[in-house]
């Protein structure tokens, strides 16, 4: 389903987080605090509006933000732009060593964070994937909090423009 700018703009509050309340995965919240900034000139204005959004709020729910995400490669609670997003980067097809190794990452990552990795997928493959894995995992924690957000905020970038027309 596409939709126009002009449509979300004439949106009531419950239409808008209705929505556009998976934009920031399993996290409406984002969606109706961001309905106020409207209306919205463009999509950079829109996604901007709902990155303040995430910034604004507690790191609570900074961290409920990014533990709604999936595990890379992983099976469970996947949303549909999820596995949309994971099979474009060939992580549906892993070998079961490869799915062995980023099972391990993706435990060894969330132990050491707290919350899933997190990558923007788009235009990766597996390999890429992997290296990033091995490389973020030895951030400090504040930075790797700001990596993941900033990967969300791709994500979420990348969904807006694939979800609305001007």
């Amino acid at each position: 389903m596409e939709i126009t700018l002009g449509q979300v703009n004439r949106m009531t509050s419950e239409a808008f987080a209705e929505t556009l309340g998976w934009i920031f995965e399993h996290s409406p919240w984002v969606a109706k605090r961001a309905w106020t900034a409207r209306p919205f000139q463009s999509i950079e204005q829109l996604h901007r509006a709902m990155v303040r959004v995430v910034e604004e709020a507690a790191l609570a729910e900074k961290l409920e933000l990014l533990r709604a995400h999936p595990d890379l490669a992983g099976k469970l609670h996947m949303t549909d732009a999820s596995v949309k997003e994971q099979q474009g980067a060939g992580l549906d097809q892993l070998s079961p060593e490869e799915f062995e190794a980023f099972t391990a990452w993706n435990r060894t990552y969330t132990e050491r964070f707290g919350f899933p990795f997190i990558m923007a997928v788009r235009g990766q493959t597996k390999d890429t994937i992997a290296a990033s894995m091995r490389e973020r995992v030895d951030n400090e924690a504040d930075a790797e909090l700001a990596a993941a957000l900033r990967e969300v905020f791709k994500i979420t970038r990348f969904r807006l423009d694939d979800l609305i027309s001007l």
